[in-house]
């Protein structure tokens, strides 16, 4: 996939499981997380696999109506 995207942006756009099996490949430079305001009692981690605060930058705040859109940046390493 990354072969024939070339220089272009590859999205994504899906669940943690998605998501974290690119980490895991070292396939992910950014995550835009979408929140809505809705409270639940339980729930499931945004992301399966654990992302460390170390490797993710938050470099955007966006704002549209009632969600945020908050943008990290995911360093390898």
């Amino acid at each position: 996939m990354a072969a024939a995207a070339g220089d272009r942006k590859i999205w994504l756009v899906g669940g943690g499981a998605l998501v974290g099996a690119f980490a895991d490949h070292g396939l992910l430079d950014e995550i835009v997380l979408g929140v809505a305001p809705v409270t639940l009692g339980a729930g499931a981690p945004v992301l399966p696999r654990r992302l460390v605060s170390g490797r993710l930058e938050l470099v955007a705040v966006e704002r549209a109506e009632q969600f945020a859109y908050l943008t990290y940046a995911v360093r390898h390493g």
